[in-house]
């Protein structure tokens, strides 16, 4: 399951789990959202609503696709957000992680406001 991100010309593409939360963004598709950002971090919100799931995380990897149930977003932390306690990015609230990106370095270019599409890759 693979996920198409686009913003500002550029887009990447999300390697999904095989979770409800990622069949529920699957299901939704294709829809536009406006970028937000937060530290190193880009979110957006979605036409989905999900539960916490068990293995849902606060500190996560660089490039780790997350859902922010809290506020019906992905987010996309690929370094250090305010609340961060060390190298990696420490997200507002547990989010449950529904995928990964390789190459996240296109994220700093995001500017909140940004137009996003999102779409089956």
């Amino acid at each position: 399951m693979k996920l198409k991100i686009d913003f500002s010309g550029n887009a990447f593409v999300v390697e999904l789990k095989d979770t409800a939360t990622s069949r529920a963004i699957l299901s939704k598709v294709p829809f536009e959202s406006k970028a937000q950002t937060w530290g190193d971090e880009v979110y957006f919100t979605t036409p989905v609503s999900a539960k916490l799931e068990p293995d849902a995380k606060q500190i996560v990897e660089p490039g780790t696709v997350c859902f922010w149930t809290e506020g019906d977003s992905i987010a996309l932390p690929f370094g250090r957000t305010p609340i961060s306690t060390d190298h990696r990015p420490k997200l507002a609230n547990p989010c449950n992680i529904v995928g990964k990106i390789n190459e996240f370095s296109l994220l700093k270019s995001v500017k909140s406001g940004d137009r996003i599409t999102v779409d089956k890759a």
